[in-house]
């Protein structure tokens, strides 16, 4: 499974100041870690997570063209779920399947979560990024909130 929470200097994100969107940098060892970081930065923006316990689990495989396709739908599902089902993923595991990637995600319910911020509503193209760095993976995403 991948953890977000993993050690210093092995992967982490971050929130980067943008005018009236959020923007999230995140980086790890691996493609999987970077992106479990990823999503993990952009539920924290917005909820306080810590502690919280997943209710369900749901499924997702992405069989993207690009690796920046592969992270845009993984937010984009996020995104969805918290509008449709007013819920968010808190664990990941993400499995490499053939032309693409299973993410199990365990979901939590946002309702008695304290909110922190603005909840993103889309995620953009802009400044997209996902690709192997010199010290492993990063990305960095702008979403409308």
């Amino acid at each position: 499974m991948v953890s977000p929470g993993s050690a210093e200097g092995r992967g982490g994100h971050r929130t980067v100041p943008h005018t009236a969107d959020l923007r999230v940098e995140a980086w790890g060892p691996t493609r999987e870690e970077c992106l479990a970081h990823a999503v993990r930065g952009v539920c924290e923006s917005f909820l306080d997570v810590r502690g919280t316990a997943p209710v369900r689990k749901r499924e997702v495989t992405v069989r993207p063209e690009t690796d920046e396709d592969l992270l845009r739908t993984l937010l984009e599902e996020l995104v969805y779920r918290l509008d449709t089902d007013g819920e968010i993923p808190v664990q990941m595991t993400l499995t490499q399947v053939p032309g693409g990637l299973r993410a199990a995600l365990h979901m939590a319910e946002v309702a008695p979560l304290p909110v922190t911020g603005a909840a993103p509503k889309a995620v953009t193209l802009h400044e997209l990024v996902f690709r192997r760095g010199p010290h492993g993976w990063i990305c960095s995403v702008t979403l409308d909130v």
